[in-house]
């Protein structure tokens, strides 16, 4: 699967941006998928997943109630609706394939991931 992510940006704290990732070569329902984001000279970290049904997700800490991760089969997308951003969500943003699902966050792994895209949150 083939994997690109779109629509960072910069934005004012407080302010709300929707990530896109679209997959191509092979259908996302087969697939956990998953967000994740590296800041500089920090370790790249997942934030959100969702299940294949779309139904269950799990979120960092970090970001719970203020991100939602949704996933749309037919068109092979995945949504990243980030809300009241803080300078300290700057970072590169990645979509993934993930190799299974987990409601624990930090034990997610992935095989597949597209380039990342840029959100910078300035004070």
């Amino acid at each position: 699967v083939q994997l690109q992510a779109f629509g960072g940006g910069l934005v004012q704290a407080g302010g709300s941006l929707r990530l896109s990732c679209a997959a191509s070569g092979r259908s996302i329902s087969t697939y956990p998928m998953a967000w994740a984001r590296q800041a500089p000279g920090k370790e790249r970290d997942f934030v959100a997943a969702v299940r294949y049904n779309g139904y269950s997700t799990t979120y960092a800490d970090s970001v719970k109630g203020r991100f939602t991760i949704s996933s749309d089969n037919a068109q092979n997308m995945v949504y990243l609706q980030m809300d009241s951003l803080k300078p300290e969500d700057t970072a590169v943003y990645y979509c993934a394939a993930a190799n299974f699902y987990s409601d624990s966050i930090d034990y997610l792994t992935a095989d597949y991931w597209g380039q990342g895209t840029l959100v910078t949150v300035s004070s």
